[in-house]
């Protein structure tokens, strides 16, 4: 049943546009016309020795984006498709792709892996195929040195593609055999790759052999001796494996931490860089695993605890440090221009900060004398890497071991970054003073590292320093931003920076205009540090940054004019400089004395933005949508004066599904102009209404949109108030039904969880905003059948004790505002609930004072509404 598809498929790779755009109309059509026929086909040629490589490749390549889809709805759709075609054209198309395994072709094999996997990923959790693993096992070891390494490369595939819950033990035990086997040192260089790729793959399922002394002892003896075959990839793709081995199963790696240290030790210092960078990677992976140990567990481990922290980092610091430093002298002539760059030296310094956090002052009196030793050496690679591991060590131990230290190099460190000769120096230097001002410097501390008396001369030398080459300049240019975050709290008391800020302003603004202000990221981060230093300024500048928007209204409108031409540098420009707007807007717009000067530019501005809306740019749109946002909430209810140019561009950002970030903002915006407005906004609803509704019910649209949504009708309720009355129809079963759904979290992973009360807790600020918005109408029996369901929601949340703090607060916020709307007619209800009593009393005693203060106002109304 076959059709001939050769022609068409090197038609469709032909240099002439014309009959390649023939051929893929030509395939198109035939996969719509006649869907079993075309895989059918597509698999044929696939596993066809007398075809051409490329048409292989290409038919291989379309069947399997036939089963794939990135993005969600298309997945589901596919998986269906492939589940109702006729059960034996799909075991044909299968038995010709288990064919092409063994054919000669690599790519022909290589892309035949991979449908497998995808089939596999669609049919083994529905219970089908069952034989799949089993045929691939069954005579592996007779195979030719080619079949068996496409085999296993397919089995490697599977276990990425499936979860191990779809995979029995028997059947796991026997990949795991296979694979192991195919790691011996008797076999190919090729097929030993192929296993150790698929070992990487396969230690999700492998928790049962793991857990069991012998079967674990073996596996690892193997990945180690692996680590030493004469081939570079084995290598690599061996440390790859001990590195996964670190995260997934840490607390069973104690009997063999020595042997690895003494590996990884060989090859950071003598092998190839390739395999040198997973080495380190293996230590930096056991800081991950103790540094989240730590954390959760505040350091202090009862004997029993569920996830002791074995300590390896500390017990190996005396090798471990030695060894991270010596990394750092072996720097490459130009990382610093290249944005991607990663090396040896980069590697180890990374790791050499996450040692330091981990261990916290204990690295310290290791690493000083390296520093010590090599800071003022005359070669700049030892200047650099002393300053790299200072650098490196300043966030994880405590202010009181590094301030005297940072005291003293402070001076040093300022005559560096516009004396030393070498850039790369001057580079780590201006990092290393970001750092500083980053860990050891802001209201929090005791002992600040910066004064009046060094502040001037700390200023003066990042000033100068933006002006030198572009990768020097963006380092101190982040190093200024943490300098005005540190000030952020001096509140009205007169911040160190005060007497600097036009000069600092003057010189951002320079950098920006620079030629070369688009390498390195430069002109970006000097965006970013003007917004902070705008931000964390104080009354005293406030003045000086009215004075700053029509400057930066005018760039904006420059680049607005050459338009024509607008590449994507000049997006980008659009971008940051709405963003720097946004910032100067709240600033603003926050005080009284400055939002009387600032409203004489209002109207400009938001004909700025509107223009803005014209590019093809999601960043720009973003950015604009956001700075529109932080208007409204400056203008208030003037804004009502922008809403019917506005609302095209505020539609058309709830109906753009592609750029979903931009939906969410836009999103955001209308719960901000609802602020601004109040009843203004009422006009605009019925369309705002529809349009969110729509988005709720697309399978288009992505999930993270769907919680900022809930809420948002929480704003629309709160500034339209009973004239919600009409949206109730619609709103309340769409949030109840979300509320059941969000309610069961039974084996969901961090991920799952994490958003699951993100959508609870748009869901209660809905709730909150409806009963709020209703209060003291008399239309509020409107709201009396939901109350039981919401009380309900409220129970099964407190049952199933896995609410943040966010939702908790939210949750019992809601239980008042209930309490506040219905009266006495809420009495009944609550006195009916499960577990109103015990929520109430679980807050009242919460730690975070924000739940406790939810918790004593939902107390008071709710004792009004009943007698507790």
């Amino acid at each position: 049943m076959a059709m001939e598809v050769t022609h068409i498929l090197l038609n469709a790779q032909a240099v002439d546009g014309a009959v390649r755009k023939q051929a893929e109309d030509s395939l198109k059509q035939f996969q719509d016309q006649n869907l079993p026929v075309f895989l059918f086909s597509l698999a044929a040629e696939l596993a066809s020795d007398e075809k051409p490589v490329e048409s292989r490749k290409l038919a291989g390549l379309i069947l399997k984006n036939a089963l794939d889809a990135k993005e969600q709805h298309l997945k589901i759709e596919f998986v269906q498709r492939w589940l109702s075609l006729d059960p034996t054209v799909r075991a044909q198309i299968k038995a010709f792709l288990l064919k092409t395994l063994s054919t000669p072709s690599l790519d022909a094999r290589s892309t035949a892996s991979q449908v497998i996997a995808k089939l596999a990923g669609i049919e083994l959790p529905h219970k089908q195929w069952p034989e799949l693993i089993g045929s691939l096992l069954s005579n592996l070891p007779q195979l030719p040195a080619h079949a068996k390494q496409a085999t296993l490369d397919t089995l490697g595939y599977i276990c990425e593609e499936v979860s191990p819950d779809v995979v029995d033990q028997d059947h796991v035990n026997k990949i795991l055999t296979a694979v192991v086997q195919g790691m011996n040192s008797t076999e190919e260089n090729d097929v030993r790759l192929a296993a150790i790729r698929a070992l990487y793959n396969a230690l999700g399922f492998a928790q049962a052999n793991f857990s069991n002394d012998m079967e674990r002892d073996y596996i690892m003896r193997i990945v180690c001796e692996t680590t030493l075959s004469p081939d570079v990839k084995i290598r690599r793709a061996a440390f790859e494996c001990l590195v996964a081995i670190s995260s997934t199963y840490y607390e069973k790696l104690a009997p063999y931490i020595q042997d690895i240290f003494n590996i990884t030790a060989k090859a950071v210092k003598e092998d190839e860089e390739p395999v040198a960078l997973q080495a380190i990677e293996f230590w930096s992976s056991i800081c991950d695993e103790e540094i989240d140990i730590l954390e959760e567990y505040g350091g202090d481990f009862s004997g029993d605890s569920d996830v002791p922290c074995f300590y390896f980092i500390k017990q190996a610091l005396s090798f471990l440090i030695p060894m991270l430093l010596e990394t750092l002298l072996k720097q490459e002539e130009d990382q610093d221009q290249d944005e991607g760059a990663w090396n040896i030296a980069m590697a180890g310094g990374t790791c050499l900060g996450l040692v330091a956090r981990t261990v916290g002052d204990d690295i310290v009196p290791l690493v000083m004398p390296f520093i010590e030793e090599n800071i003022t050496k005359p070669d700049w690679r030892q200047r650099e890497a002393a300053t790299y591991a200072f650098g490196s060590i300043l966030e994880g131990p405590s202010p009181d071991k590094l301030v005297p230290l940072v005291n003293m190099a402070l001076n040093f460190m300022l005559t560096a970054l516009v004396k030393d000769p070498n850039n790369h120096v001057k580079d780590t230097t201006a990092w290393t003073l970001g750092r500083m001002f980053e860990f050891l410097h802001g209201s929090a501390l005791d002992a600040p590292i910066i004064n009046q008396t060094n502040c001037q001369q700390i200023i003066t030398v990042l000033l100068q320093s933006m002006k030198d080459v572009p990768n020097v300049a963006e380092k101190a240019c982040g190093a200024l931003y943490f300098l005005a975050q540190g000030f952020e709290d001096v509140g009205s008391a007169s911040s160190p920076l005060t007497p600097f800020f036009q000069d600092i302003v003057q010189s951002l603004l320079a950098v920006t205009h620079r030629e070369d202000a688009i390498e390195s990221r430069l002109r970006t981060a000097a965006y970013e540090a003007l917004n902070e230093v705008v931000r964390c300024s104080n009354d005293e500048t406030a003045p000086l940054v009215v004075q700053l928007a029509p400057v930066i209204m005018m760039e904006l409108h420059q680049t607005l004019e050459g338009q024509a031409s607008a590449d994507e540098g000049q997006n980008e420009l659009q971008g940051l400089l709405c963003g720097c707007l946004q910032v100067i807007i709240q600033k603003i717009g926050s005080s009284d004395q400055t939002k009387y000067h600032f409203m004489q530019y209002a109207d400009q501005i938001m004909s700025l933005f509107l223009r803005v809306f014209a590019s093809r740019s999601a960043t720009a749109h973003e950015e604009a949508m956001l700075a529109i946002g932080a208007l409204a909430y400056a203008t208030g209810p003037d804004f009502a004066k922008y809403m019917t140019e506005f609302y095209k561009f505020l539609e058309s950002g709830l109906q753009n599904f592609e750029d979903y970030q931009v939906c969410a903002i836009t999103v955001g915006v209308v719960g901000d102009v609802c602020r601004a407005l109040e009843d203004k906004i009422l006009p605009y609803c019925d369309g705002i209404m529809t349009q969110l509704l729509k988005d709720l019910s697309s399978n288009q649209l992505h999930r993270s949109v769907k919680p900022p949504i809930f809420s948002c009708f929480g704003d629309i309720a709160l500034a339209i108030g009973e004239n919600f009355e009409k949206y109730l129809l619609y709103a309340m079963p769409m949030l109840q039904s979300a509320a059941e759904l969000s309610v069961n979290t039974a084996g969901a992973d961090d991920e799952m969880l994490e958003y699951t009360n993100s959508l609870r807790n748009g869901i209660l600020e809905a709730f909150s905003g409806i009963f709020q918005g209703f209060k003291g109408s008399p239309k509020t029996q409107l709201l009396m059948p939901y109350a039981p369901h919401v009380l309900q929601f409220l129970d099964s949340l407190y049952v199933e004790k896995d609410m943040d703090d966010v939702v908790t607060k939210t949750a019992i916020g809601v239980l008042g505002d209930l309490a506040d709307t219905l009266g006495s007619n809420a009495g009944p209800f609550i006195q009916q609930s499960v577990s109103s009593k015990e929520f109430l009393k679980e807050c009242l005693s919460s730690d975070d004072h924000l739940v406790k203060e939810s918790a004593e106002w939902a107390k008071l109304a709710i004792s009004r509404a009943i007698s507790f």
